[in-house]
């Protein structure tokens, strides 16, 4: 059991479990119908995607210390009692079953979601260790 950190509609892995979109936006030109078919997500959870305004940060962020404040700002999002108490329940979820989290952007390292792996790993979450698998 485990929880994988993917790039969302890329090919699912068999052992994937549910997929959960942590993004701001749904996908552009697909019918929610094919969200789950396409390997998109099968559960829409913008809770866990950085505001709007860090959104515009993270896409224009050119340098080292640009990335760095968003992913500073992105941590004090999450770490809103709501987002807190979700990413808790990840972290416990991730023992007993598959599922994975993602987002769009093709290189996780900029992406939000490699604040996410970080944010669950700190809580003792069990995460796919292999980034690059999704």
């Amino acid at each position: 059991m485990s929880v994988r950190i993917v790039r969302l509609g890329t090919t699912r892995l068999p052992d994937e479990g549910t997929r959960i979109g942590t993004v701001r936006h749904l996908p552009r030109g697909v019918r929610k119908e094919r969200y789950a078919a396409e390997d998109w997500f099968d559960v829409w959870y913008p809770e866990l995607a950085p505001s709007a305004a860090l959104v515009s940060r993270a896409r224009g962020a050119r340098t080292e210390v640009e990335w760095r404040d968003f992913v500073k700002s992105f941590r004090k999002e999450m770490d809103a009692p709501a987002a807190r108490r979700t990413l808790d329940l990840l972290a416990a979820l991730s023992h007993r079953a598959d599922f994975s989290l993602g987002c769009y952007c093709e290189d996780e390292a900029r992406c939000h979601r490699s604040v996410l792996r970080a944010l669950l790993a700190e809580r003792g979450a069990r995460l796919d260790p292999d980034p690059d698998r999704g």
